[in-house]
């Protein structure tokens, strides 16, 4: 469970990833660390990171919005699939890679 102050400093880092503002370094550091540290943390990142795509201003209701709000996906834009040939396809889609300390609790 993060802290009321890590949270604040999260998402005020997170707010201008979003809206494509500039983040120092350290910050970029600093939220990266706690990221892959606490799930609800990365959670808050990936969104930020989803949402710059759209400067901040991602259409409500749309299928984007709903993979955001889902947390599904990757949110490199490169790596996003634009058919599927079969299930495997369909599978890979879905499969999330687990870092090492998967197992750990928040």
């Amino acid at each position: 469970m993060l802290s009321t102050k890590l949270r604040l400093r999260l998402e005020k880092i997170a707010g201008k990833i979003a809206r494509g503002e500039k983040v120092t370094l350290e910050d970029m550091i600093w939220a990266d660390k706690l990221a892959k540290a606490n799930r609800s943390a990365g959670e808050i990142l990936r969104r930020a990171r989803r949402e710059a795509l759209y400067e901040g201003k991602m259409p409500k209701g749309g299928m984007d919005d709903f993979l955001n709000t889902m947390d599904l996906g990757d949110t490199d834009p490169s790596n996003h699939s634009t058919e599927f040939n079969g299930v495997d396809d369909i599978m890979r889609w879905f499969k999330q890679d687990k870092p090492e300390d998967w197992r750990q609790r928040d």
